[in-house]
């Protein structure tokens, strides 16, 4: 069996190991956040303002929370508070890069494909510097599990080809993270973790 935490699994497999692999992490999730409770958002703010790095003028793309996922929205809030511009994902077409849209607390969100909510599509559209993700597990190298979509992986992709600079930070539960995530060769690797107990940083 290949090593999982560094090398990529063979196609012909991968559908089947991921699906596997979210079967069990959702069921850890959904347990993380019951253990965690409310206090998450308010200990996963004080984390990442103390772990990720942030220019004056950066723009932060956060999420706005579906089912058990780690919740920032008082982050965004706290980051508009400080003059900081926020944006959201949206799916505007199937296998296309997300679109970021401006937010901010007064904006009034539409719904999205899966269960997804985003700004409305006369926002301003802008390109982040750091990318918060949802996810279902991370591990040691950085290696994520999403939902299956290929989303994120596409726009990250998108945006490193185009020669912007990006930091991919996934949002996570200390709980999610496992030995090895299957990933093949179009899975994006994240530069930062944060939880709500800490950060874990990949080279």
């Amino acid at each position: 069996m290949p090593d999982l935490a560094t090398n990529p699994i063979d196609p012909s497999d991968l559908a089947a190991a991921k699906k596997r692999a979210r079967n069990d992490a959702r069921d850890v999730r959904s347990e993380a956040k019951a253990t965690t409770g409310p206090l998450a958002g308010d200990l996963l703010q004080a984390q990442f303002l103390d772990h990720v790095p942030m220019a004056a003028d950066a723009v932060v793309a956060g999420y706005w929370p579906m089912n058990d996922e780690m919740n920032p929205v008082p982050l965004l809030k706290r980051l508009v508070k400080d003059k900081v511009q926020c944006v959201l994902p949206a799916v505007t077409a199937k296998e296309k890069a997300l679109e970021f849209r401006e937010w901010r607390p007064e904006v009034e969100l539409e719904d999205g494909p899966f269960g997804t909510s985003h700004p409305p599509a006369n926002a301003f559209v802008l390109s982040p510097g750091i990318v918060m993700l949802p996810l279902l597990a991370f591990d040691t190298s950085g290696y994520r599990l999403g939902y299956g979509g290929g989303y994120y992986d596409r726009t990250l992709a998108d945006m490193k080809s185009s020669g912007s600079t990006v930091l991919a930070v996934g949002i996570a539960y200390q709980s999610q993270q496992i030995d090895a995530v299957p990933h093949g060769e179009l899975d994006q690797r994240l530069d930062l973790v944060i939880t709500e107990n800490g950060a874990h940083q990949f080279s």
